[in-house]
C-alpha cells in the first residue's frame, strides 16, 4: 500500500490545503498518517473555515476534518518521523508554518532525505514552500537551487499584511517565502496568470495555494503512481 505522511502546522495551517490532498490521496487508497512538530494537535488558520472568506461548503469541510478526523487529533511529534516509512510527505501551507514547519530541523531533514533519497516524493504547498529556503541538500547546499518552484507569492502576500508585515491577528510575518526561496537559488514562478500553478521538479512537488491544492494532490498521485 502507498503511504504519506502530513506535516501539519501548530501555529495555523490553511484548511484546503490540508483537507483537500489528505482526502483526495485517502480516497484513492493512500493510507496516511499526521505529523505536527511537536506532537500536539494542529491548529487551523481561522481565516480558513470563515464562511465568508472560503464559503460555507469549504469551511463546512475543513471543520469537520479538523474536529472528527482521528488522524488529525493524533499526531505523531515530527522527530519520530522517519522517511523511509513513507512513499509521499506533504507539508500544507499556511502563514502558521512560518513560525513552526518551516523553521523545524526534523521537517528539513524529513525534507532532505525524501528528496533526496530513492523514489520518496515530497509536495510543499503555499507558504510551506518557505521550508526550501532553509533545507540543505546532503553536500551542504540549498536544495532548491536550480529547481523550478511557485508557492505564495509577495504580490498577495501584500495584500494581507499591513505596512509593518503585520498579519491580520497581529503577528509579524518574519520573511516573504518568494524572497527566501528565490534567495535560496530557486527557479520561482507563481504562474500569476494562470488558475492553478503546480511545479514538478524531480521528486520535488510545489503548489501556489488553496485554489491549486486539488491539482497538486492529483498530480502527486500520478507521480506515485497511484490511479
Amino acid at each position: 500500500m502507498t503511504t504519506a505522511l502530513f506535516v501539519v502546522s501548530e501555529e495555523g495551517y490553511w484548511g484546503e490545503e490540508c483537507v483537500d490532498p489528505l482526502q483526495t490521496l485517502s480516497d484513492a487508497g493512500v493510507d496516511i498518517d499526521v505529523a505536527t512538530p511537536s506532537g500536539s494537535k494542529a491548529v487551523v488558520d481561522q481565516r480558513s473555515i470563515d464562511p465568508e472568506n472560503v464559503g460555507e461548503e469549504t469551511a463546512e469541510r475543513v471543520r469537520d476534518v479538523h474536529e472528527n478526523d482521528e488522524r488529525m487529533k493524533n499526531p505523531i511529534p515530527l522527530a519520530n518521523v522517519d522517511s523511509d516509512m513513507y512513499d509521499a510527505v506533504v507539508f500544507p501551507g499556511g502563514h502558521g508554518t512560518e513560525w513552526d514547519v518551516n523553521q523545524d530541523r526534523h521537517a528539513r531533514r524529513l525534507l532532505r532525505n525524501t528528496v533526496e533519497g530513492e523514489g520518496g516524493k515530497a509536495l510543499v504547498v503555499c507558504h510551506a514552500v518557505g521550508l526550501l529556503a532553509f533545507t540543505r541538500d546532503g553536500d551542504g547546499e540549498f536544495l532548491v537551487e536550480g529547481r523550478d518552484v511557485t508557492g505564495f507569492p509577495n504580490d498577495w502576500e501584500e495584500d494581507i499584511v499591513d505596512e509593518h508585515d503585520c498579519m491580520p491577528d497581529g503577528r509579524k510575518l518574519p520573511y516573504y517565502v518568494e524572497d527566501e526561496v528565490s534567495a535560496a537559488g530557486g527557479n520561482w514562478d507563481a504562474e500569476l496568470n494562470a488558475e492553478t500553478s503546480v511545479r514538478v521538479d524531480g521528486d520535488l512537488l510545489t503548489a501556489r495555494g488553496p485554489e491549486s491544492s486539488h491539482d497538486a494532490a492529483t498530480t502527486l498521485l500520478e507521480a506515485l503512481g497511484v490511479k
